[in-house]
């Protein structure tokens, strides 16, 4: 498989460096995203990306966006697609500047793990077991819907998931929470203000039950399943990740586009 089969060159989010903060991350939908920042004279400059901005970093909304830059790793034409999914876990963002050669660092498009998953749905080593996938895994980590927004906002930090699902009182499963979610509430200006800027409504906030911040509309596959039910999920529903469940709806695991990037790795170290 040749990059230039699955590069996009179009329909890329780009900005310049003296656009605003939170006009750029508004175009923005998880922390692995990123919009691709260009000088006026069209030169590339980095990356803005929801995860370096707003989670490792707390940038005023009203920043402009050449003081937030993330240098993101660059891609190029002769780059492995397993060095390339490499890249994607270790930066936490899973789209990628891709140049032409290092000698002439000429910016051509951009890699996005979506992009990557259209192929591995067709590679005959991911139709393996979920559980399988599962039993490599740590175990799942749930937290109740009555949880406050100010503690899930601190294990989020404090375990650097992006995700966390969401359970009942009994176990069972009420859906998924989104720590760029959460976050984004605190970090940027909403055209309809529900919360201010005083101390006071942000504490209120903190105090809110995750519940009303929960998405309900959750992707379930059981473990049987196989993982390219889970690519072929993500790819059609444009979602980051697929909760594993049994028939009493207690989640017993959730497989993210990192993991599925990782097994790509992990077995093309075992096929070299």
């Amino acid at each position: 498989m040749s990059l230039t089969e699955i590069l996009k060159t179009e329909r890329i989010i780009k900005t310049t460096e003296d656009e605003i903060l939170y006009s750029v991350l508004n175009k923005l939908r998880s922390s692995h995203d990123a919009a691709f920042v260009f000088s006026n004279k069209n030169q590339y400059l980095g990356v803005i990306n929801p995860y370096y901005c707003l989670i490792k970093s707390s940038y005023p909304a009203n920043s402009k966006v050449k003081n937030c830059l993330f240098h993101s790793p660059k891609v190029y034409l002769d780059t492995s697609l397993s060095k390339i999914a490499s890249l994607m876990i270790e930066s936490k963002v899973h789209y990628l500047p891709v140049f032409l050669d290092r000698k002439k660092d000429e910016f051509i498009g951009i890699i996005s793990a979506r992009r990557l998953l259209s192929y591995f749905k067709n590679l005959n080593f991911f139709k393996v077991e979920i559980n399988e996938i599962l039993k490599n895994k740590k175990p799942l980590v749930t937290i109740n819907e009555n949880e406050s927004v100010g503690k899930a906002i601190d294990f989020f930090r404090k375990n650097r998931y992006s995700k966390l699902v969401v359970v009942d009182s009994g176990g069972k499963l009420r859906g998924i929470l989104s720590y760029f979610d959460l976050i984004s509430y605190l970090a940027l200006p909403k055209e309809k203000e529900t919360f201010g800027d005083k101390k006071g409504e942000k504490t209120s906030f903190l105090n809110l039950p995750i519940k009303n911040f929960t998405k309900t509309h959750v992707i379930i596959l059981k473990k049987e399943n196989y993982l390219t039910d889970v690519i072929n999920l993500i790819l059609e529903k444009k979602i980051g990740s697929v909760i594993i469940s049994n028939s009493d709806k207690i989640p017993k695991g959730i497989i993210t586009t990192r993991d599925i990037l990782n097994f790509f790795i992990q077995k093309s170290s075992f096929l070299k």
